[in-house]
């Protein structure tokens, strides 16, 4: 008996490939059965599925575990693909490069990088010792959080391919953007003095030389750790999303968030602002949102300014930003992002 359970629980790591495909297979089964799932819970409960409970109760039995089957999947891939990005590594890659090409690498390392709004302080101290210039530094902050790996993962899963292209180019855009204008402003002289003042040290790294086992531990390393810290703002989103998909009117989101409403974008972006959440968690939000009929353009400005400019994120970077700096952070940002929302308002 102690034998069998040994082997069981040693076999991702005797036979990771074997695992990997048998894992593949019943995740895609288990994929397929959500919506009937779904819908043969709502018909067990008293409830008319064509009612506003009913569509509300739809929604939230199928949302969530179609977003955290989604979001365990690409965390576990992720979390194997980043032990290849450690944050040595991504300042090394960074260190050194001459502007433009250095925000372009920084933006672009943010999608496949594991690091969030809370990982601010640390990195923005490890990139500055290790000689990476402010605005990339920026390209890179705006980008991790923004544009990862969750956050393209999902709005592909309940959007389609062309949406999930649509806010990669997006957010990359405004992370490129805004970074290399924060660069060309000059403004080390706004991080706090204990920050500048710190030594400069090596963005050398050595390679660890990782088994497809040890990534495979790293996959579900990266599950515990950020599957476990999103669950609640899953539930949370989903709940909200749930009750805007059943309760709320249509007519009511058009005339708030829709394209003919000037004010609907900047409105969008100071809402979203305050709050605290991340992509797993505002994703179910903005496809209630955009199923009741809010423009596009608004809803990605919304997403966008709540992932990217969220508030307890700029009372983080206050530890190592001053004042100003934080306000032409949050200024050159914001209005990549409102010239998004316009943008894709006029034109989709």
């Amino acid at each position: 008996m102690n034998s069998k359970t040994l082997t069981l629980k040693n076999w991702p790591a005797r036979q990771p490939l074997a695992f990997l495909l048998l894992a593949l297979v019943a995740w895609l089964a288990l994929y397929q059965t959500l919506m009937p799932a779904s819908e043969a819970l709502v018909a067990a409960l008293p409830v008319d599925r064509s009612s506003h409970l009913g569509g509300a109760l739809q929604f939230f039995l199928y949302d969530t575990p179609k977003v955290l089957l989604l979001l365990t999947g690409v965390v576990f891939v992720m979390g194997m693909i980043n032990s290849y990005f450690t944050p040595e590594r991504t300042r090394a890659l960074l260190a050194g490069r001459s502007e433009g090409v250095a925000n372009v690498m920084a933006a672009s390392l943010g999608i496949v990088t594991p690091f969030c709004s809370c990982s601010a302080v640390p990195l923005f101290i490890g990139f500055v010792q290790a000689g990476v210039p402010l605005g990339v530094t920026f390209s890179f902050l705006i980008s991790a959080p923004m544009v990862n790996e969750v956050a393209l993962t999902l709005l592909f899963g309940l959007f389609g391919w062309k949406v999930a292209l649509l806010y990669l180019g997006l957010g990359l855009s405004v992370a490129i953007v805004a970074g290399w204008i924060i660069g060309r402003l000059k403004m080390e002289a706004y991080l706090e003095d204990w920050v500048r003042d710190m030594p400069r040290t090596s963005a050398a790294f050595e390679a660890t030389g990782l088994t497809l086992a040890d990534r495979l531990q790293g996959g579900f390393n990266a599950v515990r750790e950020i599957v476990g810290k999103v669950w609640p703002y899953i539930l949370g989103g989903i709940a909200l999303g749930a009750l805007i998909h059943g309760y709320v009117p249509e007519d009511f989101m058009a005339s708030f968030m829709g394209r003919d409403a000037w004010w609907s974008v900047p409105l969008a972006v100071i809402i979203g602002v305050p709050m605290y959440t991340n992509a797993a968690g505002i994703i179910p939000i903005v496809q209630a949102l955009l199923a009741k009929g809010a423009a596009l353009g608004t809803v990605l400005a919304f997403m966008m300014s709540v992932i990217a400019l969220s508030l307890p994120e700029m009372i983080i970077l206050r530890k190592v930003l001053k004042i100003r700096l934080i306000a032409t952070f949050v200024g050159v940002v914001a209005s990549g992002i409102l010239l998004v929302g316009y943008v894709f308002n006029a034109v989709l």
